[in-house]
């Protein structure tokens, strides 16, 4: 799967809001459960509208003095408040037209076409895009409408961007959220570059950008609070109830609309009631032990538990054993997160799609590519009981019949492993099935 983009802030949709802001301000009797993330409204919005505004040195010098005043303060509020730093970044306020530039170019870079290619044919396998949707122009379409700013490590730089000419309540909130993510670059200075090395296991890369993004949510929410005049509060809600971005977000294929809000809702979810009990050295800890998985973030007592993953490999002879003009190109982890998406984007009641996945124990899959136009989807996944392994293996098949499509789950070896096998067509669904020794 595309790597989750984990170092830029949604711009909080009203609904969610005011859910952190009721938990900041009531504290733990109103935290919502540790087990079940705590998802917008579907109506919500990440954006305002398409206007943008210009730099602190483009609207004068008068103007800067007053940007970097406002900044400078938030940054000491920010700081007593998380108990780290302070540290020095540069900041720079950008429009809407230079945030599109830069999300092609960073797009572009992160990801080659041969992986883009990769991704759109296992999404497409799975029901999850359309045969016209281009997974490209889907993406950089959501997060043009949804990202309000951003932290660079690389270049230690914090970027708020201003949709209307000025610096507003929903800007300053962000500025907040961003410099969290500064601190805790400084803090714990390991982290972020870690996630470069698990581009190919976006199921922990996922779990670890809750703790970051809910680390920053909490914290941008408790700022909020005695830091934002009732105006400025309206500032964020309007920011977060534009309808053509709602449009956008509402419009977007599941898998990259939730793989977005998972960091940040899912992360509130954890870490609440974490800082509740222990405080900001609670959250601190997590940095020395993040999560290996969503299921961890989504079960907190099996983080608490230590219940690691199942390390499950597809045979690396797979593409050699198919025949000449194979070859593997993707290999990823879905994880109990993108599971229970995709089984409830793909006619799956949500209840039981969240039941289905919640017994996962950990998977691996793998996209082919062969001669001509053949090609090929396989997954293993491996559970916790043969119960799960039974309940996903039926949620998966009602999945796979929406998707259509030459496609079937197999049991494996045991009663607790079960593969999806996706084909270009039935031979070549069968032969791959043959090879991996499910045949019946």
């Amino acid at each position: 799967m595309l790597h989750p983009t984990l170092r830029a802030v949604g711009r909080p949709s009203a609904s969610f809001l005011a859910l952190v802001l009721l938990v900041a301000a009531c504290g733990p009797s109103t935290t919502p459960s540790p087990s079940v993330p705590v998802t917008p409204a579907p109506t919500s919005s990440g954006a305002s509208g398409p206007s943008a505004a210009p730099s602190a040195t483009a609207a004068g010098p008068s103007a800067s003095v007053d940007i970097d005043a406002t900044y400078d303060a938030i940054a000491a509020q920010v700081v007593e408040l998380r108990g780290l730093g302070p540290v020095q970044v540069a900041r720079k306020t950008i429009g809407a037209a230079e945030l599109s530039q830069r999300n092609v170019e960073d797009y572009d870079q992160d990801n080659p076409p041969a992986i883009v290619a990769a991704n759109q044919r296992l999404y497409r396998a799975f029901g999850l895009l359309g045969p016209d949707h281009e997974l490209r122009d889907l993406f950089l379409k959501l997060i043009d409408s949804q990202v309000a700013g951003f932290y660079r490590p690389k270049e230690k730089t914090l970027y708020v961007v201003s949709r209307s000419g000025s610096i507003t309540g929903a800007d300053k909130i962000t500025f907040a959220h961003e410099y969290t993510h500064a601190l805790q670059d400084a803090t714990f200075p390991t982290v972020f570059p870690a996630q470069e090395q698990l581009l190919d296991q976006t199921d922990e890369a996922l779990a670890h950008a809750a703790i970051f993004e809910g680390d920053a949510t909490i914290l941008m929410s408790l700022w909020a609070i005695p830091n934002l005049t009732p105006q400025e509060i309206g500032d964020v809600q309007t920011a977060g109830s534009d309808p053509e971005a709602t449009a956008i977000l509402n419009a977007t294929p599941a898998i990259l609309r939730e793989n977005l809000l998972f960091p940040y809702t899912a992360g509130l979810s954890f870490l609440t009631p974490v800082r509740s009990s222990a405080g900001w050295k609670g959250v601190d800890a997590l940095y020395d032990r993040l999560p290996a998985s969503t299921e961890q973030v989504i079960h907190p007592d099996k983080y608490q538990s230590g219940e690691a993953p199942i390390v499950v490999t597809i045979p690396t002879s797979l593409a050699k054993d198919l025949g000449k003009g194979w070859s593997v190109t993707l290999q990823d982890t879905m994880g109990e997160a993108q599971l229970r998406t995709w089984l409830a984007a793909s006619g799956v009641p949500v209840a039981a799609a969240n039941d289905a996945a919640a017994g996962w124990g950990g998977d691996r899959l793998a996209v082919l590519e062969g001669p001509g136009d053949t090609w090929a989807v396989v997954m293993r996944t491996d559970w916790d009981t043969a119960g799960d392994a039974s309940a996903f293996a039926s949620a998966a098949s009602t999945a796979l019949a929406k998707a259509g499509g030459p496609a079937k789950v197999v049991a494996g070896d045991g009663d607790m492993t079960q593969w999806v096998v996706i084909g270009s067509d039935d031979a070549t669904r069968a032969a791959v099935e043959a090879v991996l020794g499910l045949a019946s």
